[in-house]
């Protein structure tokens, strides 16, 4: 046996080995693996009939192929537009509104000294992350009532009269975006707040003896230093720019409001799980598809951007 081969196979043995003595490590990974195997991977297959005239009764395999047909109806559809405005319009008031916010906190929570006062504050802002999207949903039509909802009720005892936001295309969007940030706030700050915890003390130390105030340190050394966390979440928020929460969708909108609620993901939903005649697989998948590989490309584009302009970058 060659020199070469003997290394190989040396180098295959201790593998093995550092493999078998993090057995527990790895039985501990297996869950997850499967998981992402049958519930991300697998799936992927079932995309071809995105370029077919699928019929469940014929299969994948027997399906006629039409190539690109249903992208090119999706795209020359007049609707496209529509879907693509409020899909877009939803995606950024979110990244303006739900990404800074849970920094902004982030910031302030790190400024508190009373540790009880600090876990109790982070305790309450990650509570609404366990509240599923039906339970948010009915507070919200509870609280928006036009027959005994609290904003109803404030706003007569002002001498306006009542409003039903939930039917009025032009709240849902400012409805949809704070119900994001009200669940969401607490649960992204603590990537930031973990961050903040390994910033070197003796920074603040300095600036202290430089004579900083708490704004200065928190712009001149807390900000700078988690700059590359702040970047990493925003290229991942870049990518999920054309997608939107539809669980809270579905359960928010309407036929009146589908002027501003109706979105590249309900029209998905609406088309591959139609309720009236046979429900269209293949013009859903290719929608689907459509949108992923434009998130795709957006969050490739943003990491080449931030690579040429900072240090930071996802990948």
């Amino acid at each position: 046996m060659s020199s070469i081969a003997k290394r190989n196979a040396a180098g295959k043995g201790a593998l093995f080995k550092r493999m078998w003595d993090a057995k527990i490590l790895y039985l501990i990974l297996l869950p997850g693996l499967i998981h992402m195997i049958v519930f991300k991977l697998l799936p992927l297959f079932g995309l071809v009939i995105a370029f077919q005239d699928y019929s469940i009764f014929q299969g994948i395999l027997k399906s006629k192929w039409v190539g690109f047909e249903h992208f090119s109806a999706f795209v020359n559809d007049s609707y496209f537009w529509k879907l693509v405005r409020n899909t877009v319009l939803l995606a950024i008031f979110n990244l303006m509104f739900v990404f800074p916010i849970p920094i902004i906190f982030a910031l302030f929570v790190n400024e508190v000294k009373n540790s009880p006062i600090k876990r109790f504050v982070q305790t309450l802002s990650f509570f609404p992350y366990f509240i599923s999207s039906a339970v948010m949903v009915s507070i919200l039509y509870k609280l928006l009532s036009p027959q005994g909802g609290l904003v109803n009720d404030v706003l007569n005892a002002l001498g306006f009269d009542s409003v039903f936001f939930m039917a009025e295309p032009g709240w849902f969007r400012a409805l949809y975006v704070g119900l994001n940030v009200w669940q969401l706030f607490g649960y992204n700050a603590i990537i930031y707040i973990a961050a903040m915890t390994s910033i070197d003390p003796h920074l603040y130390e300095a600036a202290d003896l430089d004579g900083a105030s708490r704004w200065q340190k928190i712009f001149k050394v807390t900000l700078p230093s988690i700059q590359t966390t702040i970047v990493v979440m925003f290229i991942l928020a870049i990518g999920q720019i054309l997608t939107v929460d539809l669980d809270k969708i579905l359960l928010m909108y309407n036929p009146s409001i589908y002027d501003t609620a109706d979105v590249i993901q309900s029209y998905v939903y609406r088309q591959a799980f139609s309720s009236e005649g046979f429900p269209n697989y293949s013009y859903g998948a290719a929608v689907g598809l459509m949108q992923s590989v434009i998130a795709f490309v957006l969050v490739i584009g943003a990491n080449k951007i931030s690579s040429r302009y900072s240090d930071s970058r996802l990948f």
